[in-house]
């Protein structure tokens, strides 16, 4: 590529250049994690454009940079329609743009909602083997979409003493589907399609929520065993209470307190944060224990960082140059300014 060139990396090269990698990008995120918590990134909130005759559908802007051996800046632009599963589309669209932290210059479009979901799901799977202190054979998956598919596939590679899956969704035939997709992961975990959410809750001590949900729905964890382990993924499932009642791990502490989140909503209650322990980088570096207690319950709630986002497209970005992928768009920057002519100049 020469200067002013873009590369563009469409869904079909994202995918097959992040194929198999799980274990890497368990080990990118952990060490974005680790290198913010350090300081070493600028990340603004997240700005969510939002449609008045529409509050479900959103369009989520992620701008960040992330240095050290990174060295990574730009913006992840994603949009979230629930409605488009009805049409047979996937609620999820998003691209990224990485530009150069040197001279600022876009570098490379990549398409997003493949790196979103498998950041999400390497995030959801550190946290698993971080947090869940006795390993469990069994897992929950409540939401039965894509995210939870791709954290079935972290967990099979950073928790392989998973056998069992119980699943649910709202929709049943959304429960099935996503059992017969599973089979595509792995033939040696059985998945067992559960009635409610309840019966996920006392049968597994690993539980991953990844809903499309608004506000809270679930009030009750009387039924989870001793030491158990919420994956709080979609942020607004559990009431103010639950949240109030465990053992609280986030990915950033202000970032989480936002719109309308679950840990938002008890900062509101209570009108404080001392409820949250620390984050998830706390842990994976060893200053702070996964738990206090080993009977409690701990529950991460991840607001989902642009820096995962970036880290992942840089390591693509850097796949494909070296794989020859994606299509490269010579020229897409103009010349500078003082080098162009210009029609309608004096003759």
């Amino acid at each position: 590529m020469h200067n002013g060139d873009i590369l563009i990396l469409k869904g079909s090269e994202v995918a097959s250049l992040l194929a198999d990698r799980e274990s890497e990008l368990l080990q990118i995120v952990k060490a974005a994690y680790e290198l913010h918590s350090k300081g070493n990134s600028s990340l603004p909130h997240s700005l969510f454009l939002r449609f008045p005759d529409n509050p479900r559908n959103r369009i989520i802007a992620l701008p960040a940079y992330l240095g050290d051996d990174f060295g990574v800046a730009g913006i992840k632009w994603v949009s979230s329609f629930p409605a488009n599963l009805e049409k047979g589309q996937d609620r999820a669209s998003a691209v990224v743009i990485l530009n150069s932290s040197e001279t600022g210059r876009p570098q490379a479009i990549l398409e997003g909602s493949i790196i979103s979901a498998k950041r999400t799901a390497a995030s959801a799977a550190l946290a698993a083997t971080y947090l869940q202190g006795d390993k469990t054979n069994c897992a929950g998956i409540i939401g039965c979409g894509l995210i939870s598919f791709e954290i079935v596939r972290f967990l099979s590679v950073a928790c392989p003493e998973i056998k069992t899956l119980y699943v649910f969704d709202m929709y049943s035939s959304n429960a099935q589907q996503f059992k017969d997709k599973c089979r595509e992961i792995s033939g040696r975990i059985e998945v067992i399609v559960a009635d409610d959410v309840n019966t996920v809750i006392s049968k597994c001590k690993l539980i991953s929520l990844a809903t499309t949900t608004a506000k809270p729905h679930i009030m009750d964890i009387s039924a989870a065993a001793p030491g158990s382990t919420i994956l709080h993924i979609s942020l607004r499932d559990l009431s103010p209470e639950i949240i109030l009642s465990c053992n609280n791990i986030v990915d950033d502490i202000d970032h989480v307190c936002r719109a309308e989140t679950s840990i938002h909503l008890t900062e509101q209650v209570v009108g404080h944060r001392d409820f949250i322990r620390g984050t998830l980088a706390d842990v994976t570096t060893g200053a702070i224990a996964a738990r206090e207690n080993p009977n409690e319950t701990v529950v991460f709630s991840p607001f989902g960082l642009g820096i995962l986002d970036l880290a992942l497209s840089k390591f693509v970005l850097e796949l494909a140059l070296k794989e020859r992928l994606g299509t490269t768009i010579e020229s897409f920057l103009p010349d500078r300014w003082v080098e162009r002519g210009e029609k309608n100049a004096a003759s």
